[in-house]
């Protein structure tokens, strides 16, 4: 693209209410121009091949076809995004070498930390990073999160993150200087992290990929700390362990 045009996008999901989401929020970001919003591979196959599409917000469980699977089908395919209900189809995402991988519900924030993303991949020229404001936050932050704890806001780095416990109604989050508690649910936590950087390795655990020392099929080991890996995740986690 040349300097200071808008990124043209194509959303695809299967879901009508999901469908809205996206597009309300492109239509909120003033780089960002939707081509077309379709329900289906088919439809978004045909938009491909008759416009310059630079980006794509794609669903991944879709009825006959995977997004993931519509992308390997692509020669020379356009920026992705994917979105999904489903966390667990974060590494095939990434595979495809997606930009991000939105995990549904979607938030303001965390969409515009994907656009965020793309502009840094030069889709545009423009090299400024979108900061706008939403009703819920006063700016999109990269690398970091606030906590609400001890009647105040604290910074906390992704980097700085080894794991976060699920504790009834409350998280834990472990650095490795301090320990911070605060009200909310794990889920809720989750949808904030990035997920090439942290993965829920038990009901009440997310770890940080790179403070991970070793690991066992029911173990992993980070600094002082054993963690539990569940039956139930252990094929996702060491799907991607395998991988790092």
């Amino acid at each position: 693209m040349l300097n200071n045009k808008k990124i043209i996008c194509l959303a695809v999901d299967d879901e009508p209410p999901a469908l809205q989401v996206i597009e309300k929020y492109i239509a909120a970001v003033p780089v960002l121009e939707l081509k077309a919003s379709v329900n289906n591979a088919v439809d978004a196959l045909s938009i491909l091949q008759n416009n310059k599409i630079d980006l794509i917000f794609l669903d991944i469980q879709m009825p006959q076809l995977l997004g993931t699977d519509f992308m390997r089908s692509l020669i020379n395919p356009p920026k992705v995004i994917f979105t999904t209900a489903f966390r667990k189809y974060a590494v095939d995402g990434f595979e495809l070498d997606a930009v991000d991988y939105l995990l549904k519900p979607i938030s303001f924030e965390r969409f515009l930390k994907s656009v965020n993303k793309v502009m840094r991949l030069n889709i545009t020229a423009n090299e400024n990073e979108l900061h706008f404001k939403s009703p819920q936050t006063n700016a999109v932050a990269d690398s970091f999160i606030y906590l609400r704890a001890d009647r105040k806001n604290i910074k906390v780095n992704f980097d700085d993150i080894l794991f976060i416990e699920s504790l009834k109604d409350y998280i834990k989050v472990v650095t490795k200087d301090k320990t911070i508690v605060t009200k909310q649910a794990i889920s809720s936590i989750e949808e904030s992290l990035p997920p090439d950087l942290f993965i829920r390795t038990h009901r009440s655990f997310i770890v940080s990929l790179k403070k991970i020392e070793s690991y066992t099929p029911d173990l992993i080991q980070i600094d002082k700390y054993e963690l539990p890996i569940s039956r139930s995740y252990r094929h996702e986690v060491e799907k991607i362990l395998k991988q790092k």
